[in-house]
């Protein structure tokens, strides 16, 4: 498959799924692999002959969207963000909870993938913060729509490659090395609980003091899509809570009550 047929075709494809094609540029080639999987899958020959298979078999979409979904993901990524997280946003909230009489901080990672994200929360919490607020607990749900990506993100075992970004003292303390492969120790896997959810259809119940969604709402949904996960979002947010976005995304419009805390990390405050 040449790539200018297949950016012909996500072109075509991607808006009927509700995704914007700026969004996949730079990532295309792995979502084509995927579909020259499908087309050999299917028998299909080319691409134009894939899209009157869409046409006439309806279920077939589902299975380009799940072709779709972009899986890049590593712990620490973008550390300018975690450590403002570190040194102003959570402690923040923290003092907030305890002052409510609140026993744990809660926390909803989006699109969490193989746990890179929720885990590196948790880590920096048990390293960092939780001798400061030792009467607080932290609790991070943490959703994505794939279901092979739940299931590794319970594994907890990944690739140098995945934690060459955490800090070295933390990887030492967290993770147990052997077989060419890191396993987090159970200790640091506790805080979170990994569901099989879609933000696109359900959210789990708020109220929530930090949420995370990185890299994919604001990327990939086309706008009125991107609208209708905010709303879920901040629906889920307790007034005051924070939410953090990819550092190279923007919010909708009208920002639904979100005011700006950290412009360049993209962390947002909820009115109220």
């Amino acid at each position: 498959m040449k790539d200018e047929q297949c950016v012909s075709f996500l072109q075509w494809a991607l808006p009927q799924l509700k995704l914007r094609w700026p969004g996949y540029r730079k990532v295309r080639r792995q979502v084509c692999k995927r579909v020259g999987r499908r087309l050999a899958e299917l028998g299909l020959g080319d691409l134009d002959q894939y899209r009157v298979f869409l046409q006439c078999h309806a279920e077939e979409w589902g299975r380009l969207d799940d072709c779709c979904r972009i899986t890049i993901s590593r712990f620490y990524r973008d550390r300018r963000v975690f450590d403002r997280l570190g040194r102003e946003v959570l402690p923040t909230l923290a003092g907030r909870a305890l002052d409510r009489g609140d026993e744990a901080i809660r926390v909803w990672s989006v699109g969490c993938g193989s746990g890179e994200e929720p885990y590196t929360l948790a880590i920096l919490w048990a390293l960092e913060l939780q001798s400061r607020f030792p009467a607080l607990a932290i609790e991070i749900t943490a959703t994505d729509a794939d279901y092979g990506l739940i299931q590794r993100a319970g594994c907890a075992r990944y690739s140098f490659g995945s934690l060459k970004e955490l800090p070295a003292h933390w990887r030492e303390r967290a993770f147990s090395h052997g077989n060419d492969s890191y396993r987090l120790e159970p200790g640091y896997r506790r805080p979170v609980e990994f569901r099989l959810q879609d933000i696109r259809r359900v959210r789990p119940q708020g109220a929530f003091d930090l949420v995370l969604c990185r890299n994919l709402a604001f990327t990939y949904f086309d706008h009125a899509l991107q609208v209708d996960v905010l709303k879920r979002i901040t629906g889920a947010m307790r007034a005051g809570a924070a939410l953090v976005i990819g550092i190279h995304e923007h919010l909708p419009a009208d920002g639904q009550g979100l005011l700006t805390w950290f412009e360049k990390e993209r962390i947002c405050q909820k009115a109220g």
